[in-house]
């Protein structure tokens, strides 16, 4: 193992190819420079720098010794933070799961907020589909997860909060049959047509899917984004986020139409496992914020 004075000693030497003009910037006699590379040299029995030529260049041996010397000391340096910043409580690490349906374009100005405290918890932020969101908080996928559509489950340590209603709107493409349908639309009228769903994440048996009838044929699409996409192609019908979609209704892009059952609202929830860590409180308290949360529910409008 090298020093950090060692490290500099020879990368100094590799970046001038000279012992003067590294003991130069070094602020070190010359002597002192060529003494030290002979000691390590010594240490590790290898030739560490090529002497014949003009410009002293880095042996194999040499080369591997100061990238590797300079990785462990990073790692090292690295590893001390990470001690310092968990000793303070702050997680290592904090994994938020979303559902699906919460873009990640509204969780930005929040992540940015969360930058600004300097805390080095890294964060991984990834989604999941109706089951599979509480099922990542279940199996530890997750420390925190965002827009679960389901009722909460019973698990051991897992706490949850309301975040918000998601108000839905039955919409077709203006060139879907359903659109030139006179009145509310019946359930028979629905079943007739195929539905554009959200394919459930779960890893646990066949996965669900909402907004259709038994029966009903299906277009299983990844995404929200998809969902609405395929509608507006008239590949499908089915229930949309109203906010989300309101700028598409306004243009005439998508129908909305008055159905005999209508959909009620889905509460979404917040959800996490009991802990004292330093980051996830953080991110509650900034989730009680009755304004993110509606924009977290509503969405982003990317078609506005």
């Amino acid at each position: 193992m090298l020093s950090d004075d060692e490290i500099q000693l020879m990368e100094a030497i590799r970046e001038s190819g000279s012992l003067s003009r590294a003991a130069a910037s070094l602020g070190k006699a010359p002597s002192t420079v060529s003494y030290t590379l002979r000691q390590i040299e010594t240490r590790f029995d290898a030739l560490l720098f090529d002497r014949r030529r003009y410009r002293l260049q880095l042996t194999p041996a040499g080369a591997l010794l100061v990238r590797e010397a300079a990785r462990l000391r990073d790692d090292m340096q690295r590893l001390t933070r990470r001690v310092t910043q968990v000793a303070k409580g702050w997680e290592d690490r904090l994994w938020i799961v979303t559902d699906e349906l919460i873009e990640f374009d509204s969780l930005l100005p929040v992540v940015q907020d969360f930058d600004a405290l300097a805390s080095g918890v890294s964060l991984r932020v990834t989604h999941e589909v109706l089951g599979g969101t509480w099922e990542a908080l279940a199996e530890g996928r997750a420390d925190l997860v965002i827009g679960a559509t389901n009722e909460p489950p019973a698990l051991a340590g897992v706490q949850w909060r309301e975040l918000g209603a998601l108000r839905w709107v039955y919409a077709v493409s203006p060139r879907h049959p359903l659109a030139k349908a006179k009145g509310a639309l019946t359930a028979e009228q629905m079943q007739a047509h195929r539905a554009v769903v959200v394919a459930d994440s779960s890893r646990r048996g066949d996965g669900r899917a909402y907004g259709h009838g038994a029966g009903q044929a299906t277009l299983a699409v990844p995404s929200m984004v998809a969902k609405i996409a395929a509608q507006r192609a008239g590949l499908g019908v089915g229930w949309l986020p109203e906010a989300r979609v309101a700028a598409l209704l306004q243009r005439g892009e998508l129908v909305p139409k008055n159905v005999a059952v209508p959909r009620e609202p889905n509460t979404l929830y917040l959800g996490w496992r009991a802990g004292d860590g330093r980051a996830l409180a953080w991110w509650l308290e900034r989730l009680t914020d009755l304004r993110l949360c509606a924009r977290l529910v509503n969405g982003v409008d990317a078609y506005a």
